[in-house]
């Protein structure tokens, strides 16, 4: 078996994702074969693996950053979110069902941990080490018991435990020392140390308190990663979206041309692949924003409708806030709109959905000439095609089926059949994600855009995603490389945690 790591965090968005990812590059630039790992994630941000098979969009970030293929052993357990109280349980890479929250976690969770130890072996058995990802936090003591993706991994596997606090926040000593001390003593056994992420300022200032955290827990401090604005990459969930009219990209290039476009996102209920907008935002003089607001949709140059886990809810948010009548109102002027997956669906006229909310036959936004029906197996590819005169390639993630009702069909293959989504006039509407990743049609559709709002933006003609996208990767490996200890992090990675680690009372209550 090969060696591993876990990275744990002391909250949810502490930048276990981040460090994971650049841990994983650091390690692929050494010449290590080394793979992702997480046994179970909570996101609607997901992607289709060549094989067909559904795992989150952080994951698929990762293996990127192995320079691997990602595969299903890499994200055994996808939870994705319907509700407050429920999530479709994805077990590699297949949907099984709804739970309930309760339900999950009252036994079948408990029962996959066999399943995710085999998964994570095969792919000790095929690599020199495998970096795993926690979640939430290790010291969520109400969910100890049936825990298969932080301290239950970590034991099962044997691995060290690497936890990570978010400095930003503030208050990350006192996370960092009642994380270890929430702890079993078999689970602190376990965790070799600490990573400071997004720190601001004079590290000198910092070493004081890292002395004393050393002091008091036994363990040590494995590096300090500054804050870096802008790395751009695929997020687990929504909580960098946590206010409307965020943007992802807190800095736009300058345009090629001598106009800005700027594109209006709704913020639909149960969001996802909201990573779909980073190649937009990609691009210089592309100015992103999310919003809820019908003003901002009107002003827009474009406005996308993303995907979303549950279409007809967000149908019934977008009348609700006044956000159907704007796009209404854009479609009757000809002003731009792009609907991706749940946002093409709800563009149609009708869906008949009894499937995902049970509503039956509801009437969409009548944008395009589309009718759908909502199937209970889930279309999971990684198709290809031509669009607006340019290649383009994606995934597909949906239940809901879409017929065409004598429109043009928007994606085709290279002898002109039709494939996928629909246009009418300047409304778009596809079920690929990922379609805007690929350079030549985005270039394509941000043209008509221009046009038709009147811009005088040009897509600047060198932007390559996949570049940029590697470029990211590898500064999250230099942020590693240059603020971290890395021979302590390879013995940890080789040997194990450190022997001797003291126990911090109280540790878990009984």
């Amino acid at each position: 078996m090969s060696g591993g790591l876990l990275v744990a965090g002391t909250t949810s968005d502490a930048g276990k994702s981040v460090v994971t990812a650049g841990i994983c590059r650091w390690l692929a630039r050494q010449g290590v074969r080394v793979a992702p790992f997480k046994a179970q994630n909570m996101s609607l941000n997901s992607f289709v693996t060549r094989e067909g098979a559904e795992i989150g969009r952080a994951q698929a970030m990762q293996a990127q950053a192995c320079r691997i293929e990602p595969s299903a052993l890499m994200n055994p357990v996808l939870l994705k979110p319907g509700g407050e109280r429920s999530s479709q349980v994805v077990l590699l890479g297949r949907p099984v069902g709804e739970m309930s929250a309760r339900g999950y976690h009252g036994g079948r969770q408990a029962a996959l941990l066999g399943t995710v130890l085999e998964c994570l072996a095969e792919l000790r058995a095929d690599h020199d080490a495998v970096i795993c990802e926690g979640a939430g936090s290790p010291a969520e003591i109400n969910l100890r018991r049936t825990d298969i993706v932080n301290m239950g991994i970590a034991r099962g596997a044997g691995f060290p435990v690497l936890v990570v606090g978010d400095i930003d926040r503030g208050g990350v000593f006192a996370s960092f020392f009642g994380t270890v001390a929430l702890l079993s003593p078999e689970d602190q056994a376990l965790v070799a140390g600490f990573l400071v992420n997004k720190f601001r300022g004079d590290v000198s200032l910092l070493e004081p308190g890292l002395d004393m955290l050393r002091g008091l827990t036994g363990r040590r401090t494995y590096g300090v990663l500054p804050f870096r604005h802008g790395l751009g990459i695929d997020e687990e969930d929504g909580m960098s979206l946590a206010a409307p009219g965020a943007g992802r990209e807190p800095e736009t290039a300058p345009p090629h041309g001598e106009d800005v476009l700027r594109v209006a996102v709704c913020a639909l209920p149960l969001m996802s692949n909201f990573t779909d907008l980073d190649a937009l935002a990609a691009e210089p003089g592309v100015v992103v924003r999310f919003t809820d607001r019908p003003e901002e949709v009107a002003d827009a140059d474009l406005v996308v409708v993303p995907g979303t886990r549950g279409t007809v809810r967000a149908l019934d948010w977008l009348r609700r806030r006044g956000l159907a009548d704007a796009l209404a109102r854009r479609h009757r002027d000809g002003r731009p709109v792009f609907g991706i997956c749940g946002g093409y669906q709800l563009l149609g006229e009708e869906i008949e959905d009894d499937v995902e909310s049970r509503r039956g036959r509801v009437e969409g936004l009548g944008l395009l000439p589309v009718r759908v029906r909502f199937a209970r197996e889930k279309t999971l590819a990684r198709p290809v095609g031509t669009a607006l005169g340019e290649p383009v390639e994606g995934y597909e993630i949906h239940h809901g089926v879409a017929e065409v009702l004598g429109a043009e069909t928007f994606v085709r293959d290279d002898r002109g059949n039709a494939l996928d989504g629909c246009r009418s006039g300047a409304t778009l509407g596809t079920h690929w994600h990922g379609a805007l990743e690929s350079d030549g049609f985005r270039r394509a559709f941000l043209r008509e855009v221009a046009a038709a709002a009147g811009r005088r933006f040009v897509p600047a003609p060198a932007t390559s995603f996949a570049a940029l996208r590697e470029e990211r990767l590898d500064r999250l490996g230099d942020l590693i490389e240059r603020h971290a200890d890395t021979d302590a992090l390879w013995r940890l990675v080789e040997s194990g945690t450190p022997q001797g680690l003291p126990f911090i009372p109280p540790g878990a209550p009984a």
